[in-house]
């Protein structure tokens, strides 16, 4: 097969007149190492109790070490609640008693303190070390105090009736149940990532010159060459050496339709052979894959700081001030009014009620929930405030080469000469192109079997450098090629034709004829194909309110067809890839915020300019430091899925921090006891659970964003 150098000079093919400069995609194996371990090595040690996230104060917690304390605890609750005299009287009725009955609720209450009141304890302590008071330090403040006057009160010390136990009980147990739920809904990205690490398979079958030998991944190394049998796991990154399979890659896409892999295509550890075995010569392993690069992503993004969580941080910091001040002015107030007792009691309520848990809940896992959502649709998201931006952008700019098209040749338009049916010319030129590998002949043989199309034999291929290929057909030379082909043959185009080639040349289509002997049967006219769903993600965003542009190098009339078909804003033709930053700090200047849609390799410094930067069909070049967001495939929907998101998730964090913050405020002069001239008094077991239904609140509400669609099939 000849890779021939097709077919004339003046209109080279659609491919050639991408953008100058629009590189293919890096080989998997440039993907650059994550940070951390591989996690398929970590991850079956942490996948039970979730890696410790960003958020400081559960440094050194998982989630399945708060489950076995809130279970204990809850079971050491029980008999505590039922045996406090207090409780009793609050429902009306008499505990049992038999000797060493009263020592129950104290001394269960002091295992749940400092068992199930530990993690609060030490991160309170390390809040006060560092000097930076929050959460934990006001839930370790409130259970210390109801433990210190409850053991007053059994010791009938100092003749106070603060018989907390049962409130202590419930408040670490509630506690524990409220940081429970938020591990599990914060670890569930990491979750994602663990998920990710399972892909790989734990073994590869390596071929040798005595055969095939099964060895662990991990002495894989570039350039062995692999077995990958049909239904199994690529164990590493690679290129395809020997046969051809469908490989299901919606691990890295999002896209369920398997995708065509043959000798010489890359593909990516974790991916699934679904038909047929091949070898695979290994070009990148370990921490170099894209599948690692993915979780360094994922994990950058669950680790990246943002406004919002800062927000939140500062309105925290806030609240402890609040509520210690609170705590003080209550103590100082009821002690006036001459009632220690009732000062005691008030002031632990309002440190129960004015911890603002609810409020630290609501950006982090707002965020980690998006971050996770995000990219199960294959929408990777390296920065968290380009997820928060996105909802403020004014104008999406799209590179036009790969992006909005698919940046390969596709059949067009066919005319006849005599103004006849065009299947048969059609059929006709994939026969004579059948035996090339070039990309304008692989999209002329596509049309016609898309077509079914019959191709009659064709033998004697020959390749004519520069000028077209011929095939002897039924006898008669027949040849296909462009305009240097008919100035070598003394041919001019027939009138007939020449209306339809002149538009379709001055949409930047190449056009090639079909020539049998010395006479001309028609012409096929080939175009950089636009993907079907650009429509749909042009009429989308401009259905949203935001307006669309297109950046290419290429020429005027070609730029200018594909923008008026696509129905876009603003068309910018014939810019180099240097200066396509120059065209998004252009938009900036007129007030517009850009988020600009590029492949990542020659759009590097548009994309960093921009508010928002998205590669698109990054699935094997994870690496690319120059974007916030990286689109797994390839389909510009999903940019829609990124508008939908940060909309949705700005929308769940002012719901929440207005739930946290309004509950705080409102909480705390009832704790305090401002409305007891009423008989309106809040004890500090109704704050507890107060604010853990806070907490639970936030968490359901949160949890909410799955059900935003992000699928870009389905986004409208």
């Amino acid at each position: 097969m000849t890779d021939h150098s097709h077919h004339h000079e003046h209109h080279p093919s659609p491919v050639a007149e991408a953008d100058p400069g629009h590189a293919a995609h890096q080989p998997p194996g440039t993907a650059e190492p994550p940070h951390q371990h591989h996690a398929h090595d970590q991850g079956h040690n942490d996948r039970d109790d979730h890696a410790v996230h960003s958020h400081g104060q559960h440094a050194g917690h998982s989630t399945s070490m708060f489950k076995d304390r809130f279970w204990l605890t809850l079971a050491l609750s029980v008999p505590v609640v039922y045996f406090s005299p207090m409780f009793g009287h609050l429902l009306g009725y008499m505990p049992l008693e038999f000797p060493g009955s009263a020592w129950i609720p104290p001394v269960l209450g002091t295992v749940i303190f400092l068992y199930g009141g530990m993690p609060f304890l030490k991160g309170g302590l390390n809040e006060l070390k560092n000097r930076q008071p929050g959460m934990m330090l006001l839930i370790s403040m409130a259970i210390t105090v109801a433990f210190a006057a409850s053991w007053a009160t059994t010791l009938r010390i100092g003749n106070f009736d603060l018989d907390f136990w049962w409130e202590l009980a419930l408040l670490v147990a509630i506690m524990l149940l409220g940081h429970w739920i938020e591990m599990r809904a914060l670890g569930s990205a990491q979750g994602a990532l663990d998920a990710l690490a399972a892909l790989l398979p734990d073994e590869a079958e390596r071929v040798t010159d005595v055969g095939v030998e099964t060895i662990p991944i991990s002495e894989l190394k570039p350039g062995d060459i692999v077995l990958v049998r049909s239904g199994a796991r690529m164990p590493a990154d690679g290129t395809i050496a020997d046969g051809q399979a469908e490989f299901d890659e919606s691990m890295i896409t999002g896209e369920s339709k398997t995708v065509l892999r043959a000798v010489g295509d890359p593909v990516v550890a974790g991916t699934v052979a679904t038909d047929n075995t091949v070898r695979v010569t290994v070009t990148a392993v370990g921490d170099e894959t894209a599948l690692a690069g993915i979780q360094r992503l994922v994990a950058e993004a669950q680790a990246s700081s943002s406004k919002a969580q800062a927000l939140a941080d500062r309105a925290a910091a806030f609240l402890f001030y609040f509520a210690t001040i609170a705590g003080v002015i209550t103590f100082i107030a009821w002690i006036l009014l001459g009632s220690l007792p009732e000062a005691v009691t008030r002031t632990v309520t309002v440190l129960v009620i004015a911890c603002p848990h609810a409020l630290g809940l609501a950006i982090p896992l707002v965020i980690a929930i998006s971050t996770e959502q995000a990219a199960k649709a294959g929408v990777l998201i390296k920065n968290r405030i380009a997820l928060e931006r996105m909802r403020t952008v004014d104008v999406v700019l799209f590179d036009k080469t790969g992006t909005l098209t698919k940046g390969e040749p596709e059949v067009r338009n066919t005319a006849t000469t005599d103004g006849g049916a065009t299947n048969e010319l059609l059929a006709l030129a994939a026969a004579v192109e059948s035996d090339s590998e070039h990309p304008v002949a692989r999209a002329i043989v596509r049309a016609a079997k898309e077509k079914n199309l019959t191709l009659p034999p064709a033998t004697g291929f020959t390749s004519m450098m520069g000028r077209g290929v011929r095939a002897t057909i039924d006898g008669r030379t027949v040849q296909v090629g462009g305009p240097a082909l008919l100035r070598e043959l003394g041919l001019a185009e027939p009138e007939t034709l020449s209306a339809s080639t002149r538009e379709w040349m001055g949409r930047g289509a190449a056009v090639l004829h079909v020539i049998d002997g010395d006479r001309i049967l028609g012409t096929v006219s080939l175009e950089d194909a636009i993907r079907p769903e650009s429509r749909q993600a042009v009429a989308a965003l401009q259905n949203r309110g935001v307006k669309v542009a297109m950046i290419t190098g290429d020429a005027s009339q070609v730029a200018t067809a594909v923008g008026a078909e696509l129905n876009i804003d603003e068309v910018f033709a014939e810019v180099l890839p240097a200066d396509k930053d120059k065209k998004v700090a252009e938009l900036q200047a007129r007030g517009l915020k850009v988020a600009m849609v590029g492949d990542g390799v020659n759009d590097s410094p548009a994309l960093a300019r921009a508010e928002v930067g998205i590669a698109i069909g990054a699935g094997t070049d994870v690496a690319m430091e120059s974007a916030g967001v990286i689109l797994a495939g390839n389909d510009p929907r999903a940019v829609l899925s990124m508008v939908e998101l940060s909309r949705a998730s700005y929308t769940k964090m002012w719901q929440n921090l207005v739930w946290a913050t309004g509950y705080n405020v409102i909480a705390v002069p009832l704790a305090a006891g401002v409305l007891a001239f009423a008989g309106i008094v809040l004890s500090p077991a109704a704050g507890a659970v107060l604010m853990s239904v806070s907490t639970i609140v936030v968490a359901l509400n949160a949890q909410l964003l799955r059900r935003v669609k992000l699928n870009p099939s389905q986004v409208r």
